[in-house]
C-alpha cells in the first residue's frame, strides 16, 4: 500500500493574471496529521479548492490514493474518500444536527444512517445537541457537527479548512484528541490554519506556502526555525 495518499505535483493556478498558486507540490502520508499555513493570500484556500476537485489547476496534477484526479469532480473526488469542512459553516440551519448528518450519508440505508450519526457524534462529545436545530448552534458546536458531518462519508483524507479559528483553547485541544484518534485508526487529516500553536506542536509535517509559493517544508520544529517563514510571518 501506498505511503503516500494525496500528491500534489506542480500544480499553478492564476485568477486574471494574478499568480494564486506557483508550481506547488506537497505530499501527504496515509494516516498523518498534516498542516499548510501561510500568511492571508498565500494561496492555501486555493490548495483546497483543487485538491476537491471545486477549481481545475492551470498547470500540473493531484494524485488521491494512486489515482489522478486532477479533471475529476468534486462528487466523484468525494466518493473516492476524499471529505471537507468550510472556513464558513455550510451547516443547514433549518434541520436538526441528526438531520444534517443523516442528509450527507452516501450508501446507507436510514437506519445506517442515524446509528452512524449518533455514534459520531458521541465520539465528539455532542450527542447532547443531536436534535438541536442548525441555526442554534454555536461557532463551536458548529465545528465539531462540521467535522462529523465530513465523517459520514467514511473517508480515508479529511481537509479541514479552518477547523480551530475563532474557537477557545479548549476547545481546540478536544478538537486536537479527536483528530489524532482518527489518525491512529488510519484516517488521514489535512488542515490549513492560522493557529500556530496548533500547527508547530500537532503536526507530523507541515507546509509554509507565501504568496502563492512553497517556501518551507519540514516537521514543526524545522519549520518553527526556518528563516523564510520567520520573514513571512514577522
Amino acid at each position: 500500500m501506498n505511503a503516500t495518499i494525496l500528491a500534489v505535483d506542480q500544480v499553478s493556478k492564476r485568477f486574471a493574471g494574478r499568480v494564486a498558486l506557483d508550481s506547488v507540490s506537497i505530499e501527504v502520508a496515509r494516516g498523518s496529521m498534516t498542516g499548510v499555513i501561510g500568511p492571508n493570500g498565500s494561496g492555501k484556500s486555493t490548495l483546497f479548492n483543487i485538491i476537491a476537485g471545486t477549481l481545475r489547476p492551470d498547470e500540473g496534477s493531484v494524485t488521491v490514493d494512486g489515482r489522478e484526479i486532477t479533471r475529476a469532480s468534486a462528487a466523484e473526488i468525494c466518493g473516492l474518500g476524499v471529505a471537507r469542512t468550510f472556513q464558513i459553516s455550510r451547516l443547514f440551519s433549518e434541520m436538526t444536527v441528526l438531520e444534517n448528518l443523516v442528509a450527507v450519508a452516501r450508501g446507507l440505508d436510514d437506519r445506517a444512517a442515524i446509528a452512524l450519526a449518533l455514534e459520531l457524534l458521541e465520539f465528539l462529545e455532542i450527542g447532547n445537541i443531536a436534535k438541536k436545530w442548525g441555526s442554534e448552534l454555536s461557532y463551536g458546536q458548529r465545528k465539531l457537527v462540521e467535522i462529523a458531518r465530513a465523517l459520514m462519508l467514511q473517508p480515508k483524507i479529511m481537509l479541514l479548512d479552518e477547523p480551530f479559528a475563532g474557537i477557545n483553547p479548549r476547545l481546540q485541544n478536544r478538537i486536537v484528541e479527536h483528530l489524532k484518534t482518527l489518525c491512529a485508526k488510519g484516517i488521514t487529516v489535512f488542515f490549513i490554519d492560522h493557529e500556530m500553536r496548533i500547527v508547530l506542536t500537532e503536526c507530523d509535517l507541515v507546509y509554509v506556502l507565501a504568496e502563492g509559493r512553497l517556501i518551507a517544508r519540514g516537521d514543526p520544529h524545522t519549520v518553527r526555525n526556518d528563516s523564510k517563514v520567520l520573514e513571512a510571518y514577522f
